[in-house]
């Protein structure tokens, strides 16, 4: 069996909690296929020749965008949104309303 690096490697305590919860909700929704794009997108991602653990990063990185947006801006949960980067990976999702 090969070691394989943790998922997250963040630089402060705070900061890894909250990395590997965000990666425990992304397990979750690959786990109950809600919704089927995040499993999609990790199949599509180890597809491209990236490993389960970079994969999961990606992932993470759309759903990150989508708790920013919602704190950010005082908003609901846009799930159009976090599909849209979803499937936009490996390219990875940036906030087109700070591009001003």
């Amino acid at each position: 069996m090969s070691k394989h690096e943790p998922i997250v490697q963040a630089e402060t305590e705070d900061g890894q909690l909250a990395g590997e919860a965000i990666v425990e909700a992304v397990e979750n929704q690959i786990r109950e296929n809600n919704p089927p794009e995040a499993k999609q997108a990790l199949k599509r991602l180890m597809g491209l020749g990236e490993s389960r653990e970079n994969a999961i990063r990606y992932i993470a990185s759309a759903l990150s965008v989508e708790i920013y947006e919602t704190m950010k801006h005082l908003t609901p949960y846009e799930e159009a949104r976090y599909i849209k980067n979803l499937n936009a990976l490996p390219k990875l999702p940036f906030d087109e309303d700070d591009q001003t």
